[in-house]
């Protein structure tokens, strides 16, 4: 009692120095107990994350969170705590357990940073049962059999693009590959899965029409971790204050085109939005799913494919092995294997996915009631823990070298390789459009490799950086290559 007396009476008596002193001692107590005393307090990392998420925040809006917590994993090891209650996990056998076995964890709240027009989407939604009712409509479409009957409308989008390719090629001007490949993934996912053509390859501007509409949200990334209702307010001030024409102009037309979309669908059976459609969801919605899709398979997948080409490019004998391999195959005629078949060729397309970042940040869950116990280590109901492909990919114990192009270490992948690879998730979250971006890519490159088109290219940038947000953004917004025709 004297002491709650004295407190009492020193409030009263400096009630201004009162208000400034009380909430920094409360700061420096929350500091010390997220430091000391908190259920993470016994994982490794820096004071400052395990004090604020700002340390996240900031990382992760400047784009070098992936490689900034890949340091702190080189000094601390393979659990490192990014912020007051969330762990980044640098080993591979942890996947099983977060994103996989029974489903695996729920996804983290922030999540919902990625809800499209009011709308939880089969990606950003952290409800499995709403994602169920959903991906169990659409994902027939994606079935092997499927991509198969319609594997001659995805190599025809490959066709155009390569023919567009070859005609800029012709130039001395440097040519942005990156606007081509998404030309190209806009049209092969449209051809797909609306069995209506976007036709981006066709477009004769610098840009791609649906290029500003992705990257607005692409730059989504930069605030990925913020609570939902601050994220709300802060994406519509930045709408109010920071709007362009052309992402404007962007805007409109993928909504037009998906608005179209809906309204015109007959078939209920082979179309992306017929079967949302007739599994009950709204017009409003399958929109949104269908914008999701349009924003998804385009920026991933575009991506991954420009740094084939810059890969082939960088590395002349593996461009040769390639043409050998495919060229070999193409006179055996009816006897000729599957594109997915062809060894060298996957092994291409696996190291560049590898490589390429197209989504390099970790995919945070939350650790259910009841808690998580990993090699000996204690994780609490209600803390986040994740993965990143960042961290994976380039573990130099598991790929050596691990900036390098080596597409020959695949032809004899080792179990931990493949462990480790984790381009498209894992589990029952895992991309849902994996197999059609997988056969985008081999179909894609086997092309180059018959069409002789990168013969003579060189690249122009000697590095491709990143934002290193949830979908990567690549700095210029151009990955260019160059022809030699002297």
């Amino acid at each position: 009692m004297p002491i709650l007396e004295l407190v009492v009476g020193i409030t009263k008596a400096y009630p201004t120095t009162t208000a400034i002193i009380a909430p920094l001692f409360l700061l420096c107590l929350r500091s010390i107990y997220r430091v000391f005393l908190h259920p993470l307090s016994h994982i490794p990392g820096p004071v400052v994350p395990k004090i604020t998420s700002l340390w996240l925040y900031y990382h992760a809006y400047i784009g070098d969170e992936a490689s900034t917590i890949r340091k702190l994993h080189a000094r601390y090891g393979a659990y490192v705590r990014v912020s007051p209650n969330e762990v980044d996990i640098g080993d591979a056998d942890a996947i099983q357990a977060i994103y996989v076995s029974k489903g695996g964890f729920p996804k983290a709240d922030c999540y919902a940073n990625f809800d499209i027009d009011g709308h939880k989407t089969i990606f950003s939604t952290t409800d499995h049962e709403h994602r169920a009712a959903r991906a169990k409509a659409v994902m027939p479409l994606f079935s092997t059999k499927a991509l198969r009957d319609n594997e001659n409308a995805i190599r025809a989008c490959v066709d155009r693009m390569i023919e567009r390719l070859k005609l800029e090629s012709q130039d001395t001007k440097p040519v942005n590959v990156l606007n081509l490949t998404r030309s190209l993934a806009v049209d092969a996912v449209s051809t797909h899965l609306f069995r209506e053509n976007y036709n981006g390859v066709s477009e004769k501007g610098p840009n791609l029409s649906v290029s500003a509409f992705v990257d607005a949200f692409v730059a989504v990334g930069r605030f990925f971790y913020l609570p939902t209702m601050v994220f709300v307010w802060l994406e519509w001030a930045i709408t109010k204050w920071q709007a362009d024409r052309e992402t404007d102009d962007s805007m409109m037309i993928v909504d037009k085109f998906v608005s179209n979309l809906v309204a015109n669908t007959t078939s209920k059976s082979t179309t992306y939005p017929g079967r949302l459609l007739a599994a009950g969801i709204s017009d409003s919605e399958v929109k949104a799913q269908c914008k999701d899709l349009v924003f998804a398979g385009t920026d991933s997948t575009g991506m991954n494919l420009a740094i084939i080409m810059r890969s082939l490019t960088l590395y002349p004998e593996k461009y040769d092995k390639l043409k050998e391999e495919v060229n070999n195959n193409t006179p055996r005629g009816s006897d000729a294997q599957d594109v997915q078949a062809l060894p060298y060729l996957n092994a291409i397309v696996r190291e560049a996915l590898r490589i390429s970042m197209a989504n390099p940040t970790r995919l945070p869950h939350v650790v259910p009631v009841g808690g998580w116990t990993f090699r000996g280590i204690r994780f609490p109901a209600g803390s986040l823990v994740g993965c990143s492909g960042h961290e994976l990919h380039f573990n130099s114990a598991v790929f050596p070298q691990p900036t390098k192009f080596v597409p020959e270490r695949w032809l004899e992948a080792t179990e931990e390789m493949s462990k480790n690879w984790f381009a498209f998730g894992a589990g029952s979250r895992a991309c849902i459009a994996r197999n059609l971006a997988t056969l985008e890519l081999q179909l894609a490159t086997e092309k180059l490799a018959r069409s002789n088109v990168l013969d003579g290219s060189k690249a122009v940038q000697e590095h491709v950086e990143i934002y290193e947000w949830f979908n990567s953004k690549v700095k210029g917004e151009k990955i260019e290559l160059v022809w030699n025709r002297s």
